[in-house]
């Protein structure tokens, strides 16, 4: 695993909470460096995957975070908001929301509680309701803490309001992108089958709540295909939070060359970094899961990819998602070292050694300044890592 891809210093808390917006209930898991109490144990994660035609998958995720737990006092940490995809959950990306609380951060995991459906009319109520709510769940959440409402006070005291991360998968992405400050285009294909009352009620940037959020991470964001085209150019590139997107290169649902990469290209406002997984497609984030046998194939689909596996990603992933928020939200300009890497294709990097020469779990450092930084030798293969600074 990468050098950054381990946990940090603090022992990590959780507890779910409920908060109601508006006509939404939406659930939050916390992380939170923390003190646990003398009771607490490790908490466990289940999940039930109920999807029409296909068998009922029961999942469970021993967790490393405790509960009961004190969040510690006395001082302030940064703040991620993360947001799952369409059929996801709180828990989804549970590792990486605890590595990062481990670092010292604060982590509100949304459970969006997407509307379940059973034939092609309910599906397109399902993912209509998600084009209105990603941002706007984002936003009631992000408001409910900076103004204290969540019911976990200590929690919610832990924050540094100057500290603000985003991070969504997939519609997560979706929504991360809008809540950051990129209006949608209420004339884009996207919403070309919404009915006129859906369409008044598309989700609108808050300018206010957009001006505190210090870094953005999207992970396979939708909305960028020309199928969709959420946003135009000028509003992309109007943007200026830095900005890290994670994706592969054959992911053909949200249209890697003509979406992502795209999206990479327009941002030009923002000081942003292109992370790829060659020939991997769309599930580049969530947990590695252990399915049942016989489980259903796209249930299979869903949670894997056909080529990598699930933990080299979160492995990669935390790596370098743990970096861009230490630049951007704490300041720690060590961190470029990992993101600025030598050359964009990790398999042109270069680290001689002699025939039979062994080095164990040695990470590329200041003696290998030809190859990706915190990664084992021939480990960061089948990557790309490409960074354009604001105006490029």
């Amino acid at each position: 695993m990468p050098e950054l891809a381990g946990l940090g210093q603090y022992s990590v808390g959780t507890v779910s909470e409920e908060l109601v917006a508006g006509d939404r209930r939406i659930g939050l898991r916390l992380w939170f460096p923390a003190r646990p109490e003398r009771n607490a144990t490790r908490q466990l994660y289940l999940q039930k995957r109920v999807v029409p035609g296909q068998k009922v998958l029961e999942l469970s995720e021993q967790g490393m975070a405790l509960a009961p737990a004190q969040a510690l006092t006395g001082k302030r940490f940064p703040l991620i908001v993360m947001s799952h995809g369409y059929g996801g959950w709180a828990e989804h990306m549970s590792r990486l929301g605890e590595t990062l609380a481990s670092r010292g951060y604060v982590v509100a995991s949304i459970d969006h509680r997407d509307l379940p459906f059973n034939d092609v009319a309910s599906f397109a109520t399902s993912f209509g309701s998600v084009l209105l709510n990603r941002s706007r769940d984002q936003q009631a959440v992000l408001r409910a803490i900076l103004d204290g409402s969540v019911t976990n006070s200590g929690v919610v005291a832990m924050v540094d309001p100057r500290a603000i991360g985003m991070l969504g998968y997939s519609m997560g992405g979706y929504g991360t992108i809008t809540t950051a400050g990129v209006p949608i285009d209420p004339d884009a294909p996207a919403y070309r089958q919404l009915p006129r009352e859906a369409l008044a009620a598309l989700p609108r940037p808050d300018p206010t709540l957009a001006a505190q959020i210090d870094a953005v991470v999207a992970l396979a964001p939708w909305g960028a295909q020309p199928e969709a085209m959420v946003w135009r150019d000028q509003e992309l590139a109007a943007l200026k939070t830095p900005m890290l997107l994670i994706d592969g290169d054959q992911d053909d649902v949200v249209d890697f060359e003509k979406g992502v990469k795209r999206m990479f290209g327009t941002a030009g406002g923002s000081d942003r970094y292109l992370l790829v997984y060659r020939e991997a497609a769309h599930n580049i984030a969530g947990n590695p899961v252990n399915l049942p046998e016989g489980a259903d194939f796209p249930a299979i689909e869903y949670l894997t990819d056909p080529v990598w596996r699930k933990e080299r990603i979160e492995g990669i992933n935390m790596h370098f998602i743990s970096a861009f928020f230490d630049l951007h939200l704490k300041q720690d300009q060590t961190m470029r070292r990992y993101l600025d890497v030598p050359v964009p294709l990790a398999s042109a990097g270069s680290w001689p050694s002699s025939f039979g020469q062994q080095w164990g779990g040695t990470v590329a450092g200041d003696n290998q300044p030809d190859y990706w930084r915190g990664f084992q030798r021939r480990w960061a293969r089948g990557l790309e890592l490409h960074h354009k600074s604001a105006g490029e």
